[in-house]
This record gives structure tokens, C-alpha cells and sequence, in this order.
């Protein structure tokens, strides 16, 4: 190793004891994460007895502490903005906010959780080295995770049916929202100036592009494609 890598290793060392001092106090589990190799390189004792893992068995997982904790769903939406974090290379304090589940094991339920993520370490190079992440965890019967529960809902169902919507024509997707709102048919050749054997033919496609059964269905598109 040389002078570089033992100065980072001394401050990681420095940052981190300072970081241990004061966990105790701290309302939320700690982690940070080697960038190299994207293993758990610290996790504060509140995070071990959530898991049900030492922090030396979490090291042993390497990337599969990732998946095996996390809610696939949600890793989606939060991983670019962590690796836009680390790619940006940007130099000021920059903190990404971000809701996760996590669970112990498959037979434990999800539980939310509101991260926050930096930057923690650089080497002499200026370049991240390891990231730190604040995971607080959300009461369940605090109205924000019937909230955030439907938007991440509705988000996994757009990138479920972002496809199959994209194949929508202009003219159908305009249809679609007014069915949404409950207009029949007639009424949406008025709002559109165009007959209503038109429309009829529009909203048989529609139904069959999206496989569509029912009005419920029909508010769920539009909702998460923003169209009402």
C-alpha cells in the first residue's frame, strides 16, 4: 500500500472512531460502504441487531448484502441517485434522501426506512473512497408510510407498464384520460370534435393494448401517467 492508501486508511480509521463515539446517541442505524468493492465496511450495533447479523458476517455478504436485505422495488429507485452521487464526483457536501424497506430475513415483514447518504472518505486523489448512510426507521402507523406505500405503488406500476402505455397512440391517451373521469362515449366525441364511433373504436383498442378490465384499472393508468 502506499503513502496514499495508508493516509486514507488512517483518516477512514480517525472518521470512523469519532462516527463510534457518538452512536449511541444517534436516532438511526449507520452504515458505510467501501466503493471498491461495495461491501459493508462498518454498521452501527442497532443495525446488527435489526439484521440479526455481526458486522463481520454482513462484511463476508459483499454485494449480496444488497439484495438480501432490501426490497428490490425500491432498489430501483434509489441506486442511480447513489451512483449519480458517487459519478458526479462533485466535491460539496451533496446528501441524497431516499425511502427503503428492509427486513431481517423473508420471514420478518418490511419496514420503512428514511436514508440519507454522502459522501464519507476520499482518497488523496479527491475520489470516493466510502459512502455513509443514516437509516432511521419510520412508525409504522405514522400516516407518511400509508403515503409513501402508495407513490412507490404507483411507481412500480409505470415502470411495470411503461411500455405497453408508450404504444398508446396521442389521440388514445388523451381518450384514456377522459375515461378516467368517467365521461362515456358521447361525451368524449363532444369534448374532442370527433364522432363517437371513433371514440368507441379508440377505447376497444385501448382496453386491449393495456389489457384492461375494468374502470379501476382504467384510474390506475392515468394516475401514475400522470394524466389526471
Amino acid at each position: 500500500m502506499g503513502r496514499k492508501g495508508k493516509d486514507t486508511a488512517s483518516v477512514f480509521q480517525q472518521k470512523l472512531n469519532a462516527l463510534i463515539a457518538i452512536e449511541d446517541d444517534l436516532p438511526s442505524v449507520i452504515i458505510i460502504h467501501n466503493l471498491e468493492t461495495m461491501a459493508v465496511e462498518y454498521i452501527s450495533p442497532r443495525g446488527e441487531q435489526i439484521l440479526g447479523f455481526s458486522l463481520e458476517d454482513l462484511k463476508s455478504l459483499g454485494k449480496e448484502y444488497h439484495t438480501k436485505f432490501f426490497n428490490p422495488e425500491d432498489v430501483a429507485d434509489y441506486l442511480p441517485k447513489i451512483l449519480n452521487l458517487i459519478q458526479s464526483n462533485s466535491l460539496n457536501d451533496k446528501i441524497i434522501s431516499y425511502f427503503q424497506q428492509a427486513r431481517a430475513s423473508e420471514q420478518h415483514d418490511w419496514r420503512w426506512y428514511l436514508s440519507t447518504t454522502k459522501i464519507f472518505l476520499r482518497d488523496g486523489n479527491q475520489k470516493p473512497t466510502h459512502i455513509i448512510t443514516s437509516a432511521s426507521p419510520i412508525d409504522p402507523k405514522h400516516h407518511i408510510t400509508t403515503k409513501v406505500n402508495r407513490l412507490l405503488e404507483e411507481n412500480n406500476f409505470l415502470r411495470r407498464h411503461e411500455k405497453v402505455f408508450a404504444a398508446l397512440s396521442k389521440r388514445e391517451k388523451e381518450i384514456l384520460r377522459y375515461m378516467a373521469l368517467g365521461e362515456n362515449s358521447q361525451e368524449i366525441a363532444a369534448q374532442l370534435h370527433i364522432s363517437e364511433k371513433t371514440v368507441v373504436t379508440h377505447r376497444r383498442n385501448i382496453r386491449t393494448k393495456l389489457d384492461i378490465q375494468s374502470s379501476y384499472d382504467i384510474t390506475k393508468f392515468a394516475q401514475a401517467f400522470d394524466l389526471i
